[in-house]
């Protein structure tokens, strides 16, 4: 993929969390993706902070849309090439402290296969 194509993934993928489009944000991901989150991780432990497969992506996102209506990513910077694109973005929630995170999106066939997050 080109980085233009990469790239439009992670603009059409901040778009569609910020305006909490659930479907759109969903289709941007491969059927058995993988996401890895220190969130995740803390919220349930179980998972050891990966899951993976729209089923659990699913369950995963609509909670945070659905008990975190006003968190919004802010987008700082954009880098792709290859088959990722490496995202900068400010983490806002009216209840937290913003939080600098980084995210990795590796995509194949147009559609993201494995997402990392980095909390700084």
């Amino acid at each position: 993929m080109t980085p233009e194509q990469l790239q439009s993934i992670a603009f059409r993928w901040i778009e569609n969390f910020n305006n909490k489009d659930f479907e759109k944000f969903l289709a941007l991901y491969d059927d058995e993706a993988q996401h890895y989150s220190p969130k995740l991780k803390l919220k349930s432990p179980e998972t050891n902070g990966l899951i993976q497969g729209k089923s659990a992506m699913q369950t995963w996102w609509q909670d945070n849309f659905n008990t975190q209506p006003e968190l919004q990513y802010i987008l700082k910077s954009l880098t792709a090439n290859g088959d990722r694109v490496f995202m900068e973005y400010t983490r806002q929630n009216n209840s937290e402290q913003d939080l600098l995170v980084a995210e990795v999106l590796e995509v194949r066939d147009n559609k993201i296969i494995f997402s990392r997050v980095y909390h700084g």
